[in-house]
């Protein structure tokens, strides 16, 4: 094996600060493989809170696999070391069961590599009685798990806290390849075998009560992209039903936790860094978050949020953040007139967003990032037009704040092309084409160019498509994986294989056509989502969820 590998995971472990350590047996060693760097699996709490439970589990040991840097790359390939494990450098291979978290489609890339490095063949079909059982756990397997289930002998649908449970007493008993077994494992609540299709969809399962599973920075590394925080999970879902936005469907019911609950996750992580991040789709929305940030505050912490509800955002929030050393807040109108924002239920208006951004400019932040949407079904010049002027009222503001304080700061505008997710209204919805996408691009670049203090990046329109595609797609995707990992355009790779991507992109879905993701059922009703389609083409509100609303049949 090569001592530089190795030596380099031992680095990486050593500089690690954890409150568990795994066992030194334990009759199912499970490989948990992030598809990106440490860098980011190392963020993802989802990563680490499924990592921790395995490892509190009497008869199994855990251990992290995540996808190596460039240099390790060419490492591995030169000396024909496998890919090893971070705690114990035990090669993949080796391992009962493989489970993937896959969080992002364009992580969907990496797979090849990782079977590569982990020396087991790429399809489920190629493997064999001796192969170990792969599980594809994650936000993507509960999205749309079609474009990689020839890859996967299980994937889990839904939470790993309502799940790996009930999962994990039949593979301590029998962790086998057997048809036998994955007869077996196919009766389990949310656990969908792609191998032998379900005569019904197969239920999402979510955890009711999350006070009942902490989830947090359960390992901490200066090596990551929030190495500088401790990171704590709030609450899960979004109760505002934006209509583009996949998280406020496929986890309903919103959950939040007790103050108590995170006051006491964020006492452990005070103990690793004075900053705490507070993990929440709609962090605005928790009712207790100014006793929770005032909590902090006393405890000698900071607070970190990633972005804030505009129609909630106090002065008091303000004050927290410019305490705790924020330099730039973001915020999201999504769509510059108030016609789109109204079709996507955005339920925000353009006086609530000027306010917020008088109140950050109040309290003397000197930076601002807001994010917007490009694409959107029905989209219009005049629309691109109302944002333009909505930056330029922004700026204003920002602008008088600033000469009063001496101080000029900047607006950045992050415009993301708008990929229509399974699961959501816009399900349906046709995705905007790249010479479209482009184009809208050039003219707000044009635009925002000429305003001072003002900068705009873009997200490529070709990386949009490409997750449109895998988040669209259907089974036929796992063959082209390896080719689009190579670096192929996908519409040549695609048009190589008789794979229609114009259909899957861009094109409107009809009401009745079976859809791929449609192997599951998250619990939220197909009508429901077509009706707030409807809506959102007439620019028709739907309130938030409340609780105990049967509306879209999540909690009958």
């Amino acid at each position: 094996m090569s001592r530089k590998v190795i030596d380099h995971l031992r680095r990486r472990h050593a500089a690690e600060t954890t409150d568990l350590q795994p066992g030194a047996g334990g009759r199912l060693a499970v490989a948990l493989v992030y598809p990106n760097t440490y860098h980011q699996a190392m963020s993802n709490l989802g990563f680490l809170s499924v990592h921790r439970w395995f490892n509190l589990q009497d008869g199994v040991r855990c251990e992290r696999f995540v996808l190596p840097d460039p240099d390790d790359v060419a490492e591995h390939q030169r000396s024909g070391t496998p890919m090893l494990s971070i705690e114990s450098q035990r090669p993949l291979h080796e391992f009962d069961l493989i489970a993937f978290s896959l969080s992002f489609e364009n992580d969907y890339l990496h797979l090849p590599l990782l079977f590569e490095l982990g020396r087991l063949p790429y399809k489920v079909a190629d493997r064999d009685g001796r192969s170990p059982l792969t599980l594809a756990g994650g936000v993507c397997a509960f999205l749309n798990p079609e474009p990689f289930a020839e890859l996967f002998d299980l994937v889990a649908v839904g939470e790993a806290e309502a799940i790996l449970p009930q999962l994990l007493p039949s593979l301590l008993e029998d962790a086998g390849r057997t048809d036998a077994n994955l007869r077996h494992l196919a009766t389990l609540p949310g656990i969908y075998v792609p191998s032998l299709p379900p005569s019904d969809p197969v239920q999402r399962q979510w955890l009711a009560d999350l006070d009942l599973a902490d989830c947090r920075s359960f390992i901490t590394t200066p090596d990551t992209e929030f190495g500088d925080m401790a990171l704590t999970e709030v609450s899960r879902g979004c109760a505002r039903g934006c209509r583009f936005c996949a998280a406020g469907y496929i986890y309903r019911p919103p959950r939040e936790r007790s103050l108590d609950a995170v006051l006491r996750q964020v006492d452990v992580g005070l103990c690793q860094h004075t900053r705490q991040g507070l993990v929440s789709a709609a962090i605005g929305d928790y009712p207790h978050r100014d006793a929770l940030q005032q909590a902090i505050l006393d405890r000698g912490g900071s607070v970190s949020v990633a972005s804030l509800r505009m129609d909630t955002l106090t002065a008091v929030d303000v004050a927290v953040l410019k305490e705790s050393g924020h330099k730039t807040v973001a915020l999201a109108p999504e769509a510059g007139s108030q016609r789109l924002r109204d079709a996507i239920n955005k339920q925000v208006d353009t006086p609530q967003i000027l306010r917020a951004v008088s109140l950050l400019a109040a309290g003397s932040i000197p930076n601002l990032k807001l994010y917007v949407l490009i694409g959107l079904p029905g989209e219009t010049v005049a629309d691109h037009e109302e944002l333009l002027v909505l930056v330029e009222q922004i700026r204003n503001i920002w602008l008088e704040a600033g000469r009063a304080r001496g101080r000029l700061g900047q607006i950045h505008l992050s415009v993301n092309p708008f990929v229509p997710k399974p699961f959501t209204p816009l399900q349906w919805a046709p995705m905007a084409t790249e010479s479209e996408l482009k184009a809208v691009s050039r003219r707000l670049r044009t635009a925002i160019g000429r305003m001072p203090n003002v900068t705009i990046s873009f997200e490529s329109p070709r990386a949009a498509l490409l997750q449109g595609l895998l988040s669209r797609g259907d089974r036929r995707l796992a063959a082209i994986l390896p080719e689009l990992a190579a670096g192929e355009r996908y519409p040549f790779v695609c048009r190589r294989h008789d794979i229609d991507a114009e259909a899957i992109l861009h094109r409107p879905y009809t009401q009745h056509e079976p859809l791929p993701w449609e192997s599951i059922d998250i619990g939220v009703e197909r009508d429901w989502l077509w009706q707030e389609y409807q809506n959102y083409r007439i620019g028709t509100l739907t309130p938030p969820c409340v609780a105990g609303c049967t509306r879209c049949g999540t909690c009958v």
